[in-house]
């Protein structure tokens, strides 16, 4: 019942949420005569907050419609070559009348981001698709809110989610580089070692950035969680039925409000202090930081709702049984072996801050690949970045994406893919 009670309350807010939007702007507009009584600035301010306090919040859209290509601006356009019930392959295609240009974009590689299914929409890695679009093509996973795929669709379990990377990547072929962003690094792995094992060619290039290959290494609040709670404490109480509103109506799921709740309960006082300070922005008439504020949260308050299934193999499988770590998981009547990996290059980074997974339990990948030579394995220790700053903000930008440009660059060209090149110089950070 509560996921109905949710939205019974979320449909008793909406008015209230539409009436502080419109008293905002009553006490703002410059032709409202409000605008100029006493303390309108403030009464304006503290109407806005409580809109953005209680209105419902939309999957965000990427709305990326050019980047630059060797300094030349070229148009994006969002392309659609696979959809799946749980899932779309979005394809970032470039366009240019510039020759020149255009042949350099021919040429180069194509990378695969695997977005998270953790509770927020895809767009939150807008800005790593940003900067990957000047020098790849580029396609991101694009998971559709379990409330909106009906029953008759069929459940949606982890190995389902395996076999969608690996259509994916089969879609994209042998030139692809696979960049892997929190949860996915764990099914990511899992989805290449089984090309590997079956003889499929595999990714050029591994990149996993921040996420739970072996979770037992430095144990965040989010990985206790999932550790000490019971297989059927995460069943009873955090799994739910969607309300008849909504196209998967009675599907199973954990639903996104849950996940947005626990998210907020990580830093209370941060969110607090966040919203006190737009309220002030707002009185001091800062829009650009007023305007920062609602672009982070308009994507940080977007969540979806997960398959019931998918999230507990997911607790099962990463949390508890560390499956991959100890070479019991079992895909189909597979084994996971990723020592069967032997043509990719691996890169793995972690934030040196990341309260999300902890330092250690990405570079475990380093272990378990086996079959890559030492040569083509590296680490980065991203300094002073926390979770979201290794894929989104000033370090990623400035720090992160330029060691990956290079690591993919490097081997996508065809002497490096066969090992005869130097080993690059170490930039910003430490290697392993």
């Amino acid at each position: 019942m509560l996921y109905q009670w949710y939205e019974t309350q979320r449909a008793l807010m909406a008015p209230f949420a539409e009436f502080a939007s419109a008293s905002s702007k009553l006490y703002n507009h410059p032709l409202s005569p409000f605008t100029h009584t006493p303390l309108a600035q403030r009464v304006s301010a503290g109407f806005d907050l409580m809109h953005r306090l209680a209105k419902e919040y939309e999957k965000p859209q990427f709305d990326i419609r050019t980047a630059t290509v060797a300094g030349v601006e070229v148009a994006v356009q969002e392309q659609v070559p696979i959809t799946k019930p749980f899932c779309r392959l979005l394809r970032f295609k470039r366009f240019t009348d510039v020759a020149p240009v255009l042949e350099k974009m021919k040429s180069q590689p194509a990378v695969l981001v695997v977005a998270p299914l953790s509770g927020h929409h895809s767009t939150l890695l807008r800005d790593t698709v940003k900067m990957l679009l000047h020098d790849h093509k580029v396609f991101i996973t694009d998971w559709t809110d379990a409330r909106n795929v009906p029953t008759d669709q069929g459940p949606f379990h982890l190995d389902d989610y395996i076999a969608y990377v690996q259509e994916f990547i089969r879609h994209i072929g042998p030139e692809v580089n696979v960049i892997s962003v929190c949860q996915p690094t764990v099914p990511v792995l899992a989805a290449v070692s089984l090309l590997a094992t079956k003889g499929e060619f595999t990714p050029r290039t591994l990149t996993m950035m921040g996420g739970p290959i072996d979770a037992r290494r430095s144990p965040t609040a989010v990985n206790n969680l999932a550790m000490n709670k019971s297989f059927e404490w995460f069943e009873n109480n955090v799994i739910y039925r969607v309300p008849p509103n909504f196209p998967g109506a009675g599907r199973r799921v954990y639903p996104g409000f849950l996940q947005h709740t626990g998210f907020v309960a990580m830093n209370p006082d941060r969110h607090l202090s966040s919203h006190y300070d737009y309220f002030l922005d707002l009185v001091r008439g800062d829009d650009d930081s007023a305007e920062s504020h609602r672009q982070f949260y308009d994507e940080y308050n977007a969540v979806l709702d997960m398959p019931a299934e998918y999230y507990l193999d997911t607790i099962k499988t990463v949390f508890q049984d560390f499956a991959l770590v100890n070479g019991t998981w079992d895909v189909q009547g597979t084994l996971v072996r990723p020592q069967d990996i032997t043509t990719s290059a691996l890169l793995t980074v972690e934030g040196e801050l990341d309260d999300i997974s902890g330092a250690g339990q990405t570079k475990a990948a380093h272990e378990l690949c086996t079959g890559i030579p030492k040569t083509r394995q590296f680490h980065y220790d991203v300094e002073g970045a926390g979770h979201y700053g290794i894929f989104s903000g000033r370090r990623w930008r400035e720090k992160v994406y330029p060691e990956i440009k290079r690591f993919i660059e490097r081997f996508n060209r065809d002497e490096e893919r066969l090992d005869i090149a130097p080993a690059p110089r170490k930039r910003n950070g430490k290697r392993a």
